[in-house]
């Protein structure tokens, strides 16, 4: 072997389209051969289905759409080595496969060994384990293949190694959240030093429902060294040159893309998240409600970034507490990112609603009833407006919000896709300013003026909240890492306030049951990723 071209395939497959991504892997294949001379090309994880298919996996006609998918791939992929994944029955039950292709022929087939059932993987539900290694001869190299979850634990690598395999091709459908592409990073080199072994692992990017996948593949050589990296939410195809050293040792070259910034990531998978859920789900464009505050102001450019001006459209809704300041800033941001923006006011529908309400609302006080009324008739305007122009309606909510209930179920929560539901509050800041480094879109005051729901004279959201960056620390505790009241009030927080953060998080449950899903951004999302009860009797004290 004077050199191997081993081409990462970053690519974007659509769930339940077998058809569509086989053709893309038919496609990609080609091209990665003859732009880039590749000798093996190798596609995510589950790469036929898209990922994850859930329950899509439990339909009968899942097998027979894989064989007919595998056939075509026989017959049409170049006489390169192609390496991806499909679901596929096997002895014990159905497995998640990586098929390794050459010249016509399905040459191998590895079944994952280690099945995720934590955070958002379900895998053990739908999959049975494998128990054998897979190791193949490409030109004078010993290859192993393993899938994903395999590269976190030690025994898949192992049995690899044990088997001959000098490098591992590990095909990959791994989530974002923050940080994770620096821990996917020391998992691998870890594994590759530990068994002596060079590993090439490839991504899959994409958006798909609450999940994101920022790509990012890597490889690294047997010493753990970093020697290649893609860029991360980028779709593409990334050459690793594998050759032998003359002490025998594989050298592995490739393009290393610079470390990603924080907040650059986290927006890039803002971005990513909203552009896929539209397109892959039909969507003309978006319609969102532009308060004047910092959270709209946000969504509003993560839209813009994801679709561009001409699909996104924004609605100011004044009423009587509406500060002068928020209607300009609304504007201002509306005209900074080139979107169609109107301004629809809230009080004729609201006067008729409480007139209807008249009688039973007499002789009772005023209460946040009356605020949720003004929410409520905006989200009548979006979501008429979502009908009439088949837009999808953008909601504005942080996590913070969501986690303790300071918004209005058929009101600001209604619509299809919220953009920071998994955005803390201070990360919204953090978002919005790194946001106007790119190009100065948000307004300053709006991000220095403190934060209003605008439904009540001088209201601020610290009335009936902690301030932010106390409550974002409460929650942080509470939701991400399941800490208990006694433990959070022991990091130094003040019980009285640790308590009401808890009990709102708990009794505000029924809310997220109905809110739209959003991107996936941190460790532990509201959705798929934290499955608490709403009806419980159960107490947070210890």
């Amino acid at each position: 072997m004077s050199q191997l071209c081993v081409v990462m395939a970053q690519v974007n497959p659509l769930v339940g389209d077998i058809d569509g991504n086989t053709a893309m892997v038919i496609r990609t294949s080609w091209r990665a051969v003859e732009t880039l001379g590749a000798d093996v090309v190798v596609f995510p994880e589950l790469m036929l289905t898209g990922y994850p298919p859930e329950d899509l996996l439990l339909r009968a006609s899942i097998g027979p759409r894989i064989e007919r998918a595998l056939a075509a791939l026989r017959a049409e992929l170049p006489p390169a080595w192609v390496l991806l994944g499909y679901p596929r029955p096997g002895a014990r039950g159905l497995e998640n496969v990586a098929g390794l292709f050459h010249e016509g022929r399905l040459v191998a087939e590895y079944a994952k060994m280690e099945l995720p059932n934590y955070q958002v993987f379900d895998e053990k539900r739908y999959f049975t384990a494998g128990d054998t290694p897979c190791v193949v001869t490409i030109g004078d190299l010993r290859v192993g293949i393993t899938i994903c979850e395999d590269i976190w634990h030690a025994r898949p690598v192992e049995l690899a190694v044990a088997a001959g395999a000098e490098l591992l091709l590990n095909i990959n459908a791994s989530p974002y959240h923050a940080g994770k592409h620096r821990h996917r990073l020391a998992v691998v080199s870890a594994q590759a030093q530990a068994c002596g072994v060079a590993v090439v692992y490839a991504n899959l990017v994409g958006g798909q429902d609450e999940l994101v996948f920022d790509g990012g593949s890597i490889a690294v050589d047997a010493d753990g060294r970093l020697a290649a990296r893609a860029p991360h939410f980028e779709e593409g195809l990334y050459p690793v040159r594998v050759s032998r050293r003359s002490d025998g040792q594989l050298a592995l070259d490739g393009h290393v893309e610079p470390e990603p910034d924080h907040h650059a990531l986290v927006y890039g998978a803002l971005v990513i998240g909203v552009r896929d859920y539209v397109r892959k789900n039909g969507f003309k464009g978006v319609v969102l409600g532009l308060s004047g505050g910092i959270d709209s102001a946000l969504t509003l450019a993560v839209a813009v970034d994801a679709l561009g001006p001409a699909q996104v459209e924004a609605v100011m809704m004044p009423f009587r507490y509406t500060a002068a300041i928020s209607i300009e800033d609304a504007e201002s941001e509306a005209t900074a990112l080139g979107v169609r923006f109107d301004v629809i006011s809230i009080e004729p529908m609201y006067e008729a609603f409480m007139a209807a309400l008249g009688v039973q609302f007499a002789g009772l006080s005023a209460d946040t009833t009356e605020q949720n009324l003004q929410a409520r008739c905006r989200g009548v305007l979006l979501m008429a407006l979502s009908n009439k122009k088949g837009l999808l309606v953008l909601t504005t909510g942080n996590k913070s919000e969501m986690a303790v209930g300071y918004s209005t179920l058929y009101g600001d929560m209604a619509g299809g896709f919220d953009v920071l539901k998994d955005v803390p509050k201070t990360l919204v800041f953090e978002l919005a300013r790194y946001r106007n480094t790119l190009a100065a879109v948000i307004p300053e005051r709006v991000i220095s003026r403190p934060p209003s729901a605008e439904l009540a004279p001088d209201q601020k959201d610290e009335d009936n909240l902690p301030p932010y960056a106390i409550l974002d620390q409460i929650l942080e505790r509470y939701v991400e890492r399941d800490m208990s009241a006694n433990a959070i009030v022991a990091d130094g927080f003040d019980a009285e306030t640790v308590a009401r953060v808890i009990r709102l998080v708990d009794l505000n449950e029924y809310k997220r049951r109905q809110a739209p899903v959003g991107a996936r951004v941190t460790e532990r999302a509201f959705g798929r990723d934290r499955r608490y009860p709403i009806t419980s009797g159960w107490k947070a004290g210890d």
